[in-house]
C-alpha cells in the first residue's frame, strides 16, 4: 500500500504523554487539531528511546486512515522546570559550571524507573555513574534501556560520581563545542 506523502507537514507542540513500555505516546500541536501518535521507532530514529511528558517537540507528520502520526522527530527540548536544584548534590553548582563540564560517552548499565535511579558506565572507566530519575526528566527523557548510548555531564556528588545532565548520544553529537 503506497502512502500519500503529500500530506506530510511539520508540527510544533508538546509531548502529552509517552510510555516506553507501550512503545508510543501522543503529541499535542501548538495550533490545535487531533493528537499526533508518536511511535518509539520514530524516537529511536532520532536517537532516543523515550521522551519526557511536557517536552517541546517538533515533528514531521502525515495523516493516515487511523489519524495523524509523527514520521520524523526534528527536535526535542526538555520541559520547562523551576530553577531550583533537583538534588542537594547540585545546590552549589551553577549552570555555567555545568555547561563547561565536558560530555562523557557512556552506556546505561541498568535503570529502574520505579525505583527512580540506575547506573551507567563511562567509556574507559570502571567506575559507575549514578543516574537519578529527576535528572533524567530535566534532560527531556523519561526512561532508559540497558545498553543505550548516552552523553553525560558528570559531577562528584555526595555519594560518588553522578550525572548532572543526560543527553541521548545523537543529540550530544550535534551539540556545538564550547
Amino acid at each position: 500500500m503506497a502512502e500519500d506523502l503529500s500530506s506530510m507537514y511539520q508540527v510544533q507542540g508538546h509531548v502529552k504523554w509517552f510510555d516506553p513500555s507501550k512503545g508510543y505516546g501522543f503529541v499535542v500541536a501548538d495550533n490545535g487539531g487531533p493528537d499526533i501518535l508518536l511511535h518509539v521507532n520514530v524516537l529511536r530514529n532520532f536517537g532516543q528511546s523515550s521522551v519526557a511528558d511536557g517536552a517541546r517537540i517538533q515533528v514531521l507528520t502525515h495523516r493516515t486512515d487511523r489519524g495523524v502520526q509523527a514520521v520524523e522527530v526534528i527536535s526535542i527540548e526538555p520541559p520547562e522546570l523551576e530553577d531550583t536544584p533537583v538534588l542537594s548534590d547540585f545546590a552549589e553548582i551553577s549552570q555555567d559550571v555545568l555547561d563547561t563540564t565536558p560530555l562523557e560517552p557512556a552506556r546505561v548499565k541498568w535503570f529502574d524507573k520505579g525505583k527512580g535511579f540506575g547506573f551507567a558506565n563511562v567509556f574507559g572507566s570502571s567506575e559507575d555513574v549514578f543516574l537519578h530519575v529527576e535528572v533524567l526528566r530535566r534532560s527531556g527523557l523519561s526512561d532508559l534501556q540497558p545498553g543505550e548510548a548516552l552523553a553525560l555531564r558528570v559531577i562528584d556528588g555526595k555519594r560518588g560520581r553522578m550525572a548532572a545532565e543526560i543527553f541521548a548520544w545523537e543529540a550530544a553529537l550535534a551539540e556545538p563545542e564550547a
